[in-house]
């Protein structure tokens, strides 16, 4: 059965069944990807995966439902399973089917150019990428892994108040670990590239990119332990502040699991510190029009300046703090309920290039990666600890990479001693970006 002749039987007979409302929420997505070594794939997979949800209020309360079926025998199963889910909820907590915003954006996050390149092209890619990085210099050994990813996927939104969302994505994505090795010093050193643009990969680029972050790492040296002015560098700022965004969740001021409670427009963080929100932003490889629920989405300062603007919202927890949603109402996937996430989360940029920060420093380290960062921290108080790679910094300039360190401090502060933002902004896949950043002072232990 077709995707839209099943949302509408679907729904019809869902209110028919006794909903007072009800919304079908469809996904479906594919992916390659493709691993290279010396020469030959390695491994080389292509899934396809998709579903159908079903949202709807039922004696009051919110039932949920989901199935990978798209077929007629799957629409009694999924009214009945929602029923279900409905009757074990113990109270009703507010929530409703939203009718729609007055205007959508119309941005494009799919590239049809990017849609025809073929599978034997991309491997080709892949393939001249990893011969570059090998020959690049001899003390390149061989490379950990070498992936080209690609994914494409489309959802939609439909509910009996006449509400009918549709967008498609893509991208690609290519991974890299290379291994280096002096001696009998070994190192490694990852690289990350994300576009929806294939004819802007430069494949010498790449492999001198890769290559040289790796290479970077040779000839480590320990320092004292001690506190130390820090540059972080946008990768690693990036992944700190991807993992502490629950701060920001209404849900879990509300819960009492953030500190940014009764914070919304106060100071928290730096007066150079700005953090948006920009489903639109086109350095990154997520985004939307809608969010979970169907609200359109828009750019927003979540924090200005220092001030916290506002936290992220869908429309219940709006409804409970008395003010209007944010659209992050996020559904990770058809089989999921709602919660709240961002959707391209940043630090704004500065004027200053990375080197420009690092030539402020007389005696700091640079920081380049972070690993722990679950286990390291804690969300709710803020402290975090965690193994770091990176520089030392003397006298204005790199001078040799560092043992592995561990960094430790806590983010309220992390965000409040921030005295100067670079303009190198980059994105993780994930959707979380930020520019190298010069902080005041972190603890750091060498192993």
């Amino acid at each position: 059965m077709h995707i839209t002749k099943f949302q509408e039987e679907l729904l019809s007979k869902a209110i028919d069944a006794g909903f007072k409302e009800a919304e079908v929420y469809y996904e479906r997505s594919e992916s390659f990807q493709c691993m290279i070594f010396e020469g030959e794939i390695d491994s080389y997979e292509t899934s396809e995966d998709g579903g159908l949800g079903l949202r709807g209020l039922y004696n009051g309360k919110m039932g949920y439902a989901y199935t990978e079926k798209i077929d007629e025998d799957s629409i009694p199963f999924l009214i009945d399973s929602a029923k279900a889910n409905a009757d074990v909820l113990d109270e009703d907590d507010g929530s409703d089917i939203f009718e729609g915003s007055k205007e959508y954006a119309n941005h494009t996050f799919y590239n049809e150019d990017l849609a025809k390149i073929q599978i034997p092209e991309k491997i080709e890619l892949i393939k001249s990428i990893e011969k570059k990085v090998l020959a690049y210099d001899p003390r390149i050994v061989t490379l950990n892994y070498c992936v080209l990813q690609y994914f494409s996927g489309d959802r939609m939104l439909e509910n009996n108040k006449g509400l009918s969302l549709k967008e498609k994505k893509n991208g690609l994505v290519i991974f890299i670990s290379t291994v280096v090795k002096d001696g009998e010093e070994m190192k490694t050193g990852s690289f990350i590239k994300l576009t929806r643009d294939f004819s802007s990969l430069d494949a010498d680029k790449i492999a001198k990119e890769a290559a040289e972050e790796a290479l970077s790492n040779l000839g480590e040296q320990s320092i004292p332990a001690g506190r130390y002015p820090i540059i972080m560098r946008h990768n690693a700022a990036a992944s700190l502040l991807a993992t502490f965004t629950p701060i920001f969740s209404a849900e879990n001021t509300q819960k009492d699991q953030s500190l940014l409670k009764g914070k919304v427009g106060k100071k928290i963080a730096s007066d150079v510190f700005t953090l948006l929100d920009d489903p639109f932003h086109p350095n990154a490889a997520s985004g939307s029009n809608f969010d979970g629920e169907g609200v359109a989405t828009k750019a927003r300062n979540i924090v200005s300046n220092g001030i916290l603007e506002t936290l992220l919202h869908n429309r219940r927890t709006a409804k409970l703090d008395g003010v209007e949603t944010t659209g992050h109402a996020r559904k990770a996937s058809y089989k999921s309920t709602l919660t709240i996430a961002p959707l391209n989360m940043f630090i704004a940029s500065g004027e200053k290039s990375r080197d420009d920060l690092i030539a402020s420093i007389t005696n700091g380290v640079l920081i380049t990666d972070l690993s722990g960062l679950h286990s390291g921290t804690n969300t709710i108080s803020g402290d975090f600890s965690v193994a770091a790679g990176g520089f030392h910094i003397r006298d204005g300039k790199i001078s040799t990479p560092v043992k592995q360190m561990t960094i430790a401090g806590n983010f309220f502060d992390f965000i409040n001693n921030i005295e100067e933002i670079g303009s190198d902004l980059t994105f993780l896949p994930g959707g979380y970006g930020s520019p190298s950043l010069r902080v005041k002072e972190l603890s750091v232990t060498v192993d």
